[in-house]
């Protein structure tokens, strides 16, 4: 709240401004008449995260940067360093800068820290945020889940975990387009995120200065043959696929993969306090391959 009483007018950092989400945040936000600036800073430089912060003034960073590695995970397994660097000291660095400066910070991080288990089945109970990571298959699942246990401290922070997510275009860094390419793939029910829906979610949590850790997924869980029958349905009619098993993935990638359902209660709470809903996670995929059709996307 500004000295007067009268809440400050939100000025939006993103930071990772030339990656995929944070391109959909952007124009999201303009179009929403919002003030937002973009940062391509890394944030392990930590000087000069504080003069771009300083420069641009925000009320919200928006935090869309970090290694995913390309084409996938599997670069993180050859580049520990840099993948730390950025995922764990850069991280919490900005975190931390914000902190200091009194700035709400967004962290769009990931849900993929956690495997189906006992307590977990497939088809059962989802995990909570309470729950503690249970998958180290993959060196990035291991840093951001490490990450996750510091940065939840900090209560200038909102911590979002996405999982899997799905543009209404067939952008590369799409999950959908991702397994279209593969040769095979592996059929398990995950928890996905379609930004469509969930995007606005973020702007509207951010606003309202909401902290602490949301599994940020449309509720519910899909397989893979799931997604890429209702692909076909609307998308390519021609497309065909071919399955194999997990046993027969691991020999063809270097880190593991998690597969996993994330319980959205909390988030879906916190949500229709501000009237806002969140479509079930097969509605949303048919939604989103509507409007990929509606657009002329092959």
């Amino acid at each position: 709240m500004a000295s007067n009483g009268i809440a400050k007018k939100p000025v939006y950092l993103i930071w990772g401004g030339e990656g995929w989400v944070a391109g959909h945040l952007k124009n999201l936000l303009e179009s929403q008449g919002k003030e937002v600036h973009t940062t391509t800073v890394r944030m392990q430089n930590r000087e000069a995260c504080i003069a771009e912060l300083k420069r641009v003034k925000p009320t919200h960073v928006l935090n869309c940067a970090g290694c995913t590695g390309r084409p996938n995970v599997d670069w993180c397994e050859d580049n520990k360093e840099e993948t730390i660097r950025s995922n764990v000291i850069g991280t919490l660095s900005l975190t931390d800068i914000c902190f200091l400066e009194n700035i709400h910070i967004t962290v769009f991080a990931t849900g993929c820290i956690y495997a189906y288990d006992e307590k977990h089945p497939i088809g059962g109970p989802g995990f909570l945020e309470t729950d503690k990571a249970n998958f180290d298959g993959s060196f990035y699942s291991e840093t951001k889940a490490h990450v996750e246990e510091v940065m939840k401290t900090y209560k200038n922070c909102l911590i979002l975990r996405l999982r899997m997510p799905v543009s209404d275009d067939l952008h590369s860094r799409n999950f959908v387009t991702k397994i279209a390419k593969y040769e095979r793939v592996v059929d398990i029910p995950n928890s996905n995120t379609i930004l469509h829906d969930l995007l606005p979610a973020s702007i509207l949590l951010a606003e309202h200065n909401e902290t602490g850790i949301y599994n940020f997924t449309n509720p519910g869980a899909i397989s893979h043959n799931e997604v890429l029958s209702l692909f076909k349905q609307y998308v390519r009619p021609d497309f065909t696929w071919k399955n194999f098993t997990l046993e027969e993935q691991s020999k063809v990638i270097k880190a593991g993969r998690s597969n996993c359902c994330l319980d959205t209660t909390k988030l879906i709470n916190k949500l229709a306090e501000y009237n806002f809903k969140v479509p079930e996670v097969h509605e949303a995929y048919a939604g989103c391959f509507q409007r990929m059709a509606a657009a002329g996307v092959k």
